[in-house]
């Protein structure tokens, strides 16, 4: 018996158009699940609607204990299936929430065996999903930012058309059904505009996508975009494309994924598109043109302006092309130099790609893989790709109070405190500039500031783990202040606070169960030595948490 092949998603519409620009209420819900339980990878860039939905969420769990009961099970769960670190784990949520139906049902819309391996491991998070998108009415705020959405999707629609339309004039080959086959951008805010999930469902393929004011990483989507135009041809001469299989033994040292290291139409097929590529890429080089109205004279000077242009172009595309090959797409060079003369030739890709194959001299090709010198890392899928995050702002003061840079982190604190005016985005950046201030403030022995700054936070801000962790510091304080009364009220504070995260969890109920202590210190042997009313912690003496800085979420 075969193997099973993946049934197309739920969102795709086998009556619907070719290409299609959506939003989808389930992607949206796991979203916006993943945003409750501490995702945050770009969310100082995203758009304003993803912190939207944050707070409104917030203010759902501020006022139900049964709501935050329900995310902290469904974060719980999320946390114990963490396994890389990376956005990987973020894609395989996105693709199970792909193969969900319309809420309140939120179920898998086909059989495990039917759906993409990644999916199935985390399948489990459904019910907690469906439950906790009812405790905090998610459908509700789902039809209150919905129109956010349609303006996101009309500002992407003249983008994304361009690509497409361009793309295809390059290749020469007019839009079409493409047997049935769909080629579906999901947009969802919620999640880091830098990254990309692109799915191969069967003959189905989708990209979702979070666009910030018409802006997406359409190089990525068009890459995808390739793949759903290119892989038909090649496919469908997979007979002739085998005779590349020498091939596959000159890779084998190459940093290639594997699919790529064994099998020969795959390899060729992603070899072909990174020639497109080159030869379509923005070089970033400016644009040269021949003014107009210049005295014929002239014209030599210009001409070889051009032709120096021209070369400055050619050798950014060249260089490509070899970074591509010592990466391990090793028929990149020969696909290149073709589309050269595709360029020239009136017939499009459809008619031409036959003579590509056919006319490929193997031999040649296995001679010029085998004295290439690969790479030792790969770059890695161009799909899956982040973009290197700068950190600035409070961002940068947060990493370098870690690094125990503590002069630095308070200074950025308080030039954000004076910057900021009185709208509802600073008055979240102060309440984050305060938190930084009052660990600082522990970090250098100054309590009493340290007090007024996590009161300045509970004051000011909306995020559960700012207001947790606040509440957290100051019954250690009150702990090493000798006032376990007093400490026991903020430990719980924290814990009906919630932020759905283990190490906040684990923290208030350390404090509930024993006074935080440091060694050498204790509200016994302070009692011996300090008169009624001293204060136990002092300037140089050892911190609550000093060692324990949370990251806000």
């Amino acid at each position: 018996m075969g193997v099973q092949q993946e049934r197309a998603p739920s969102l795709v519409d086998p009556a619907g158009p070719t290409i299609s620009l959506v939003s989808s209420e389930p992607v949206f819900m796991m979203a916006a699940a993943l945003n409750a339980c501490g995702y945050d990878e770009g969310l100082d860039e995203s758009a304003p609607v993803r912190q939207r939905v944050r707070d409104e969420i917030s203010q759902a769990l501020a006022k139900s204990e049964d709501a935050r009961a329900k995310r902290d099970q469904i974060c719980l769960y999320i946390a114990q299936h963490r396994m890389t670190g990376s956005e990987h784990d973020i894609s395989q949520y996105i693709s199970l929430a792909l193969y969900l139906s319309q809420p309140p049902e939120l179920e898998t819309t086909v059989e495990l065996p039917e759906m993409p391996p990644d999916s199935t491991q985390v399948v489990e998070v459904v019910p907690m999903l469906r439950d906790f998108a009812a405790a905090v009415d998610l459908h509700g705020i789902w039809l209150a930012v919905h129109h956010l959405y349609d303006e996101e999707t009309d500002r992407l629609h003249d983008p994304l058309s361009q690509m497409i339309v361009s793309t295809n004039l390059y290749l020469k080959m007019p839009a079409s059904t493409y047997d049935g086959r769909r080629f579906v951008v999901v947009i969802e805010p919620l999640l880091s505009p830098h990254l990309v999930n692109a799915r191969i469902y069967g003959t189905d393929y989708v990209v979702v996508v979070s666009p910030v004011n018409g802006q997406i990483r359409m190089n990525d989507v068009r890459h995808t975009y390739l793949h759903y135009v290119i892989e038909p041809l090649l496919y469908a001469r997979a007979n002739a494309v085998d005779r590349t299989q020498p091939i596959l033994k000159e890779v084998r040292d190459a940093p290639l994924d594997f699919r790529y290291r064994s099998d020969s139409v795959a390899l060729t097929v992603e070899c072909l598109i990174k020639a497109i590529e080159a030869r379509t890429m923005d070089t970033g080089v400016p644009v040269y043109k021949i003014p107009a109205g210049v005295e014929r004279s002239d014209l030599p000077r210009y001409e070889r302006e051009r032709q120096a242009y021209q070369q400055k172009v050619e050798a950014v595309r060249v260089a490509t092309v070899r970074h591509d090959m010592t990466q391990g797409f090793v028929l990149t060079e020969y696909f290149f130099q073709q589309l050269i003369a595709f360029e020239k030739d009136p017939a499009g890709l459809r008619d031409a790609i036959g003579e590509m194959v056919y006319g490929m001299d193997i031999d040649a090709q296995v001679h010029r893989a085998r004295n290439i010198d690969f790479d030792q890392q790969a770059d890695g899928d161009v799909l899956q790709r982040s973009k290197p995050r700068v950190l600035t702002g409070l961002d940068l003061a947060e990493s370098r109070l870690a690094a125990g840079d503590v002069n630095t982190a308070s200074a950025m604190a308080r030039q954000s405190l004076i910057v900021h005016s009185d709208t509802v985005q600073s008055a979240a950046d102060s309440a984050r500039a305060n938190f930084i201030l009052a660990r600082a403030a522990i970090l250098t022995g100054h309590p009493s500031e340290a007090i007024n700054d996590f009161q300045k936070t509970l004051a000011t801000s909306k995020e559960p783990r700012l207001l947790a962790w606040s509440h957290i510091y100051l019954g250690r304080m009150l702990d090493l202040d000798c006032k376990r009364d007093e400490a026991l009220a903020e430990y719980k504070e924290a814990m009906s606070v919630r932020d759905g995260q283990q190490d906040t969890r684990l923290a208030a109920e350390r404090g509930v169960k024993s006074a935080y202590a440091i060694p050498g210190h204790g509200c016994e042997e302070d009692a011996e030595d300090n008169s009624p009313g001293s204060a136990p912690v002092k300037p140089g003496t050892p911190s609550p948490g000093q060692n324990e800085v949370p990251k806000p979420q």
